[in-house]
This record gives structure tokens, C-alpha cells and sequence, in this order.
């Protein structure tokens, strides 16, 4: 840590994990012991190679403020992976109150009369770290036989002819798939689906079926009850004269 009357700043070199092609970034930290408003303002001799955000501004009093620093994507490593970049930070005294935006340049003038602290910074490039190791090939005990997956190859030694699983397939297009079918698998899907529709006729049939069976069974039942009152009355009268008769 730097350590000054006006700002802290750590750390006191820029690391960056180093990777070609990639943008990169780490932070600085800034903290302002005083009771004062603290402008910075921080500069570098590569601009064209970093992006500083904020590169100015203002820390508030007794507080801490953090700094992004980013490099842009390198083609090229550098020898020994050295670094010859530097970053200047450059705080002052700001009035009560003061916001990015009263920032001047006077204000880092040393010849005004201003309290001005200047901090160098170093870059240093670090390698990137190495990716989480990855099990490979099966677990023990497992069966050599198992379904392909999608980056599985067959052994050429197996005699019998493996079907590919559907997930070999699930990169590829319409068009792509059409192509291998065939007359004859053409016909049994169309015979299929001529079946199916069948089925389902068939189905709808029986239900109209049924459901018109259960509504005769229903009238029948209904259309029962008159016939029985009938046949009882007329026993009953056919009792009264058997009665009468034999008296």
C-alpha cells in the first residue's frame, strides 16, 4: 500500500493475468484518510493500450473509491512477459462539496500553490490461471457397451454395427436428415400414419357406439316403469274375478 497525506492506494502494482486476445482488468483502491474532498486524476504512458474508469474524480472524506483499470486485447506476448508501462496517480485538495465535473487541470498544478501528491505505478504480468482439471473417459466398473454421446468414438475393433443415438443428429438440419431416407421409409411412415388415422376412426366410431347403446338403455328403463304398473292392475282385476267367480 501507498501511502500518502492525502490518498492510500493499494495495490502498488497493476497486475493483470496475461492472455492473448483477451481483455483484462484489475482495480486500484483508493481511501482518503482526510477530512478534505480529494480530486485525482491518473495517467498513463500507454493510453492507447489501457481504459481508466473513472480516470478523475473525486473521494469523499474518510471513504474509499475503486479505480478499473482495463487493457485491451494484446496479439502478442512481451518478452519474459516485462512490462515497461506505468500508470501516474496525481491527487489534490478539492473544495467542500466538489464533484467530477469542478475538476481542472490547474487544480494538479504544483505552481498554483496547490497541494498536489503524485504515486508511480508499476504493471506487472502475471500468468492466467490454468483451467479446473476435467475427468476423463468412463467411471470403473462401467459398461463398455453404453449409448454414444456426442463426442464419443467407436472402437473399429467391435464387429457388430452400433445404431447412433438420436443425439449425434441434434446439430443437424432438416435438409441434412431428408436426405437419408429412403422410398421404402417413406412408404412405412406414410403406412403408419394411415394406420393411425385409422385407429382414431375407429375409436370415434365405438364411442358414438356406446354412447348411443347407453342412451336406448336409459329410454328402456324409463318406458319400464308404465308397463309393470300395467301388468300389476291387471293381475289384481284377474284376482277380483277369479274371487267373484268362485263364490
Amino acid at each position: 500500500m501507498s501511502t500518502g497525506e492525502l490518498l492510500s492506494i493499494e495495490p502498488q502494482e497493476l497486475e493483470f493475468a496475461f492472455e492473448l486476445k483477451k481483455q483484462i482488468s484489475c482495480s486500484m483502491q483508493l481511501k482518503n484518510r482526510t477530512n478534505n474532498h480529494v480530486a485525482y486524476k491518473v495517467k498513463t504512458t500507454n493510453p492507447k493500450k489501457y481504459c481508466v474508469r473513472p480516470n478523475m474524480g473525486i473521494v469523499l472524506p474518510h471513504s474509499t473509491f475503486d479505480v478499473i483499470v482495463t487493457m485491451q486485447s494484446q496479439k502478442e506476448a512481451p518478452l519474459d512477459m516485462q512490462c515497461k508501462d506505468r500508470f501516474l496517480l496525481q491527487s489534490a485538495v478539492a473544495s467542500p462539496g466538489a464533484t467530477a465535473k469542478d475538476i481542472t487541470p490547474e487544480l494538479f498544478n504544483k505552481e498554483s500553490g496547490n497541494q498536489v501528491e503524485e504515486c508511480r505505478l508499476n504493471v506487472n504480468y502475471a500468468p492466467p490461471q490454468p483451467p479446473s482439471p476435467v475427468r476423463e473417459g468412463s467411471e470403473e466398473g462401467s459398461s463398455p457397451r453404453a449409448s454414444i454421446s456426442d463426442n464419443e468414438t467407436i472402437n473399429p475393433t467391435e464387429s457388430a454395427v452400433r445404431i447412433p443415438s438420436l443425439a449425434l443428429f441434434k446439430h443437424l438440419d432438416l435438409g441434412f436428415i431428408e436426405r437419408f431416407e429412403t422410398r421404402d421409409t417413406r412408404a412405412h411412415i406414410s403406412k403408419l400414419t394411415d394406420e393411425k388415422n385409422s385407429a382414431i376412426q375407429q375409436s370415434n366410431k365405438l364411442h358414438q357406439e356406446l354412447e348411443l347403446l347407453r342412451r336406448q338403455g336409459n329410454k328402456s328403463r324409463g318406458d319400464g316403469f308404465p308397463f309393470i304398473y300395467v301388468f300389476i292392475i291387471g293381475l289384481l282385476i284377474l284376482g277380483a274375478l277369479l274371487g267373484y267367480l268362485m263364490k
